[in-house]
């Protein structure tokens, strides 16, 4: 089981706030090239989308400007500030996905022993050392996937001491976005790890549905809550 975490960018001025659907419709003017020819791509009354503008105008700065002439007699344009809009909201967007694809993998096992703050869970997987609530029985342990490092099963064991959680699997699902891949890799059954990793370290280690690996992980990285309270 996996938590995922979600956030909806937005950017706010004078008790103006603009989301993903204002930033749509901008784009959509700008493609259609008239506020009427995007009303009806978007199903939205023109008089209801031009007060949507107005609003947003009266904050943000004109975002629209009449283009006169052509053969249809002319149109709307963005004006530089809508742009700069547009540009703003992207890269918001961007700072938020690297936190929000960022998932927590949940693993349930059982304390086998402790030391200190720390202790060795045993999960269907196998062992896992962890950091857990003291007095803790049974317990979920949270792994986050940007913790997770993916190695090839041939030289998982070689040079990698400070990963001392090492599971092997095999890899279940790759979804992949501009830069970077989440992979799943079932460890047991119905146990899943996930792991964010690069596209230069997807292709370098070949990983594809059914590729075995191994997911290793730091023990700061792995903590764990009671279940049994």
């Amino acid at each position: 089981m996996t938590l995922e975490k979600g956030f909806e960018p937005r950017l706010a001025r004078e008790g103006v706030t603009v989301t993903g659907r204002d930033i749509g419709m901008l784009r959509t003017i700008d493609e259609q090239g008239s506020m009427s020819g995007a009303a009806d791509a978007l199903g939205r009354s023109y008089p209801h989308l031009q007060r949507r503008v107005d609003e947003i105008e009266g904050a943000f700065g004109p975002l629209t400007t009449r283009v006169r002439g052509g053969s249809d007699g002319g149109g709307t344009a963005l004006t530089d500030d809508a742009r700069d809009l547009i540009r703003q909201f992207d890269r918001l967007r961007v700072e938020l996905s690297g936190v929000t694809s960022v998932t927590e993998s949940i693993v349930p096992g059982t304390v086998l022993d402790r030391d200190g703050e720390l202790a060795t869970v045993e999960t269907d997987a196998g062992a896992v050392t962890a950091r857990v609530p003291e007095g803790s029985r049974e317990v979920e342990i949270a792994i986050r996937s940007d913790a997770v490092v993916l190695m090839d099963p041939e030289t998982a064991n070689k040079g990698h001491t400070s990963l001392r959680n090492q599971l092997s699997g095999a890899v279940s699902r790759i979804e992949t976005a501009d830069a970077v891949s989440t992979v799943t890799v079932t460890v047991a059954e119905g146990v899943d790890i996930e792991a964010v990793v690069t596209e230069e370290s997807r292709e370098r280690l070949g990983l594809r549905e059914g590729r075995d690996v191994v997911a290793a992980f730091k023990t700061t990285a792995a903590r764990a809550i009671a279940t049994d309270s």
